[in-house]
């Protein structure tokens, strides 16, 4: 029986993630993935197909991860406006210098510039993930209007844009050398945004 399994593939997914966020794609050696995952160079390749094909599946996981957890999120809130606040306060949160727990979501802005003109397939798949992203917000602010929570002339699609537009921009901010707070704060203001468009 191939050594592949005796590996849990989930494992060594989320393991890859994490290393591929420390690291970017480029400085990810197979040296490391290797020791990160605790598997021979031949088993990684048996399984993935290449150092690409690794990085394309955790990307896979990711995106559906982070729906999961959107949906399992938005589920605890009565209303949908506080829920997304609540939301964005969290991945301020997961972005601030010091966080114990590091936002993987970090990784998709990462990837997004370091394979822009280098690797198109990943950037391709990036802006997949994003796309969905987006298109995620844009069906929970429509809910929310059709609730009530959102005034009648809001353009839920355009509203979503702009939320992911400062989603990336805190996450591109949070790489500078600055205070939690200030990150945190910033997580604050996204959030209050949202009360412009309150009915």
């Amino acid at each position: 029986m191939p050594r592949i399994a005796r590996y849990d593939r989930q494992s060594a997914l989320d393991k890859a993630l994490v290393l591929f966020w420390q690291k970017g794609y480029h400085n990810a050696s197979i040296k490391q993935i290797e020791h990160a995952l605790d598997m021979r160079p031949g088993s990684i390749y048996a399984a993935f197909g290449s150092k690409d094909g690794l990085f394309l599946e955790a990307l896979s996981c990711y995106a559906k991860e982070s729906g999961d957890y959107l949906s399992s999120h938005m589920a605890k809130y009565p209303s949908i406006i506080d829920g997304l606040q609540d939301y964005l306060r969290e991945i301020a949160m997961a972005c601030a210098p010091g966080c114990p727990l590091p936002s993987r979501a970090c990784m998709l802005v990462k990837t997004l510039l370091e394979s822009s003109n280098t690797h198109p397939a990943i950037n391709h798949q990036v802006n997949q993930i994003l796309d969905a992203i987006e298109h995620r917000i844009g069906d929970v602010l429509e809910r929310a209007k059709n609730n009530g929570e959102l005034k009648p002339g809001v353009d839920c699609s355009r509203l979503a844009r702009l939320i992911q537009a400062q989603i990336i921009g805190l996450r591109s901010f949070a790489q500078r050398n600055t205070r939690a707070r200030d990150v945190v704060e910033l997580g604050e203001d996204m959030a209050n945004i949202l009360d412009r468009y309150r009915l």
